[in-house]
């Protein structure tokens, strides 16, 4: 396992901090905050005629309340901050960083400028994996782990119906534009998977599910989605990444932690066959992450796989399962002195 040097790290930070100032100084309005329960939640407020439109910004945080302390400063110093982000996404391909291919920048280009990762749109799958170099200042390994042809995006189905806005333009006239089109499903009027003709690429949508898989509908992204068990774990506090595509990309992950604990879950139960062979895949990202994060991040990684072995006798028997073929990162979780109650 490789790492990055320290001046990547301090590059890949700086961009991220970057990012995330142009993503508010970008937001036209004045900055409201609404609140629901114990949470608020910041918007963009400007009028459209004679109604009023609300651009979300975020979740109430000290460090939202400080980026719209100045917001004026950032949007005048906008372009500034393009070149720095180009010169640091330089220095970090430089530094040995894996950059993001055309095909999947692009994509994730067109979905960031749309406000699909703002909305809470949330990278799974191998395309989060492969951003997590900088979060963990690590070379990810060549070959079969960090390959994909997909794009699989997540969202909570609660964020989208409470959000008080949209996606702009509509991810069916994004998709159209980079000549994706989409896949029939048996839901009609719920259009979940896109396929770009050509490039074999694939972008799919998913949320939580809470028994049943079915198809449900995000209204904030204006697609339908895929519901899934387990994937609530997942996407829970995500984090900040950014993509090395042009001058960056701010897009949405899982925290690893989780993703590798929920691999664990998930290679249990894919089926025989062609399942088989993404089971392997996910033994092999968890295991990667696990070992990495069992150096300079145990607390976190710890706590993930206790908060997974409370949620129930399911859970556990799926890590475990997944677990005996993992001998060394069952050893490492066990040094860890993370909980194995209730097996």
């Amino acid at each position: 396992m490789t790492s990055l040097s320290s001046i990547a790290m301090s590059a890949y930070t700086d961009l991220v901090r970057l990012l995330k100032d142009d993503a508010l100084s970008g937001v036209e309005g004045k900055p409201t905050l609404k609140e629901r329960g114990d949470k608020g939640y910041w918007y963009a407020a400007r009028r459209v005629g004679t109604e009023m439109r609300f651009i979300y910004i975020g979740e109430d945080s000290d460090e939202t309340r400080a980026r719209i302390a100045r917001i004026e400063e950032l949007r005048a110093t906008a372009k500034d901050r393009q070149a720095e982000r180009s010169r640091l996404v330089r220095l970090l391909r430089a530094e040995g960083m894996t950059p993001t291919d055309r095909a999947t920048g692009s994509i994730l280009s067109a979905m960031a400028t749309s406000g699909t990762f703002r909305l809470g749109g949330t990278i799974v799958g191998t395309t989060a994996f492969r951003l997590y170099e900088g979060e963990l200042g690590i070379r990810l390994p060549l070959g079969g782990m960090a390959n994909t042809g997909d794009i699989d995006i997540a969202q909570f189905e609660k964020l989208s119906l409470a959000l008080e806005d949209q996606v702009d333009p509509g991810l069916a006239e994004t998709f159209s534009a980079l000549k994706f089109d989409p896949v029939p499903g048996l839901a009609r009027g719920r259009t979940w998977r896109w396929a770009q003709g050509g490039s074999g690429q694939l972008v799919e949508f998913l949320t939580p599910a809470f028994g049943e898989e079915t198809i449900r509908n995000l209204p904030a992204l204006g697609v339908g989605a895929q519901a899934l068990n387990y994937l609530n774990f997942l996407i829970a506090e995500p984090i900040h990444a950014a993509a090395l595509y042009r001058s960056g990309i701010l897009v949405q992950v899982p925290r690893p932690e989780r993703f590798a604990i929920h691999k664990l879950i998930i290679a249990d139960r894919r089926r025989e066959g062609a399942g088989s062979l993404k089971s392997a895949k996910d033994r092999e990202q968890a295991g990667f992450l696990i070992e990495a994060m069992a150096e300079d991040r145990p607390d976190d990684l710890a706590r993930a796989y206790t908060t997974a072995r409370e949620v129930g006798p399911r859970w556990r028997a799926h890590m475990d399962t997944s677990l005996k073929r993992l001998p060394e990162t069952r050893t490492i979780l066990e040094s860890l002195g993370a909980s194995s109650s209730g097996q």
